[in-house]
């Protein structure tokens, strides 16, 4: 994914029982393209297992790689 390791930032996502972490990282998946917009939230992207889509909650962790770039200071986004 990336040859320059400068580019390189790794984040975990840790907080309490429904305080939007997987609606976070839903947020980030659309902002990389790899889901719709309007499925932010709802999808659940990263809750892979059957139980966890039923029940609503993350019981495992998962992990994906997603681009960013970096904006030189005085310049917008």
């Amino acid at each position: 994914m990336a040859d320059d390791k400068e580019q390189v930032r790794v984040i975990t996502t840790i907080g309490h029982v429904d305080h939007g972490k997987t609606t976070f990282v839903d947020s980030l998946l659309v902002a990389n393209n790899i889901i719709s917009p309007r499925m932010a939230g709802k999808i659940r992207y990263m809750d892979s297992r059957e139980d966890e889509q039923q029940r609503g909650i993350t019981m495992e962790s998962s992990a994906v790689s997603l681009r960013f770039k970096m904006s030189k200071a005085g310049e917008g986004p």
